[in-house]
């Protein structure tokens, strides 16, 4: 079965060309295109995609507003951010309301349809360019503290916190750690936010070095 896409940009001209550019790939289909986020919201209810590739300024809803729509109403729809914003700010706010990956526009194509796969398979994707600006400003916040930016839990994990970042470490998809824990998928995701928020880390592999050191994970997880 094709990944099935919805492109989410205000710009007719680069929802063609992402359209056409994907489809040279056999095992991606762009089932649904959206200008804004309230058209973005009806085309994920019809259409049932995968994957939305997402565009963060758009006017009325920003792509940081929809995707947190995203993740309370469809947990089950993986966003993608393709931005032309290079910031961290912009970066780590996409990843807080729960993007799954982080692309700038000018990105090659492969690197896109890589991606769109990573992101299909429950993997976190950044960009080489996405990932120097968050790694440049971690680097910047440790030589500004004094201390290890990887630590910044101002608020503790409640424990149920701590049960669900154990399972985000160890791999198994929203879906599946509902599962296990006789939750739903959107208290998952929610759970996931808080996580992030409450520990000011906004990365799989951040929250994995985090829970290493705090013993809620193991290599051999």
């Amino acid at each position: 079965m094709p990944i099935k896409v919805i492109l989410v940009d205000d710009h007719a001209i680069v929802r063609d060309g992402l359209k056409s550019l994907l489809a040279r790939e056999s095992d991606i289909e762009v089932v649904g295109e959206a200008e804004n986020g309230p058209e973005a919201l009806k085309a994920i209810r019809s259409r049932k995609p995968d994957v939305v590739v997402m565009d963060i300024s758009m006017p009325g809803l920003s792509g940081i507003d929809v995707t947190r729509k995203i993740g309370a109403d469809y947990p089950d729809v993986l966003v993608l951010a393709l931005s032309m914003h290079s910031d961290s700010r912009h970066i780590a706010e996409m990843l807080a309301a729960g993007a799954k990956g982080y692309l700038l526009k000018d990105c090659a194509f492969d690197e896109l349809a890589t991606a769109i796969h990573a992101v299909s398979e429950g993997r976190t994707f950044l960009s080489p360019a996405a990932s120097q600006v968050v790694v440049g400003d971690y680097v910047r916040q440790v030589a500004d503290s004094g201390k290890n930016a990887a630590e910044p839990q101002t608020k503790p994990l409640s424990p149920r916190e701590r049960e669900v970042l154990a399972l985000i470490c160890a791999g198994p998809s929203t879906k599946e750690i509902a599962a296990r824990l006789n939750l739903s998928p959107k208290t998952v995701e929610t759970h996931r936010r808080q996580i992030m928020e409450k520990l000011g880390i906004y990365s799989v592999a951040g929250l994995t070095k985090y829970a290493l050191r705090e013993g809620l994970a193991s290599l051999d997880d």
